[in-house]
């Protein structure tokens, strides 16, 4: 390979002139390591360094709805393995990767965010469904102080048939453990419907009334669907 060529490739662009001048393909690139063989038609730099070319192809999968390296964190590691060259070691490091982003912006807002209203805690959420919105059920606590900041935020549980499973028990021992004086419930639909079921009505009158006994408040339910959400409280059900 010649030395003019070499130096195009992310790694050595990366030394030469740092990660603000490599593209989201090359940064992907370089995270990937490799990728499979490229035919003959692939281009001189596909040619030259495969990942390149595995990286452009997720990130204009057609899965990926919102594009780029944010949409990659919509894939789930099955979508993602179903890409030739990604097995499930790749496919596990980029979901952990959009999960390190996430995490990181958050500390790096120096300030919790607050939930003044339903579509906020749904916005904010949704990067922890996408991926499993149209899979299986995923439970989320929220736990606030008393401004409703964030103090905390855990996923319950994951691949429950019912939400009736749900621990009241598990959700007042984490409000517990951090001081929490509020709390939002947010779960998904697979079928993508929104609209709340009987037992997804039961299990928030349970919890509301022993937040209130508890004196830790339920401030919502929410119910995340493809697109839309159903918030209890807008609703007037609390």
């Amino acid at each position: 390979m010649g030395k003019e060529r070499k130096e195009g490739l992310p790694y050595e662009k990366f030394m030469r002139m740092g990660a603000e001048a490599l593209t989201d393909a090359e940064l992907l690139a370089i995270l990937l390591r490799t990728g499979p063989a490229p035919g003959r038609e692939a281009a001189a730099s596909h040619r030259d360094c495969p990942a390149l070319g595995l990286a452009e192809t997720l990130l204009s999968l057609p899965e990926n709805a919102r594009g780029g390296i944010a949409g990659l964190a919509q894939l789930s590691v099955p979508q993602l393995m179903q890409v030739k060259g990604i097995g499930e070691v790749k496919a596990v490091r980029i979901c952990c990767l959009s999960e390190f982003a996430r995490r990181f912006g958050l500390e790096q807002r120096g300030t919790l965010p607050a939930f003044p209203d339903p579509a906020c805690a749904a916005r904010y959420c949704r990067p922890l469904f996408e991926g499993s919105l149209g899979e299986v059920e995923k439970v989320v606590l929220l736990l606030l102080d008393t401004k409703g900041r964030l103090l905390h935020e855990m996923v319950l549980t994951v691949g429950t048939v019912n939400l009736s499973l749900i621990s009241p028990r598990e959700v007042f021992l984490q409000a517990l453990k951090y001081s929490a004086v509020h709390f939002i419930l947010l779960h998904n639909h697979p079928s993508g419907d929104a609209r709340p079921s009987r037992e997804d009505a039961e299990i928030t009158k349970e919890l509301s009334e022993l937040g209130r006994m508890m004196r830790i408040e339920m401030l919502d339910h929410i119910i995340l669907g493809r697109q839309e959400y159903y918030s209890f409280r807008e609703k007037g059900l609390l």
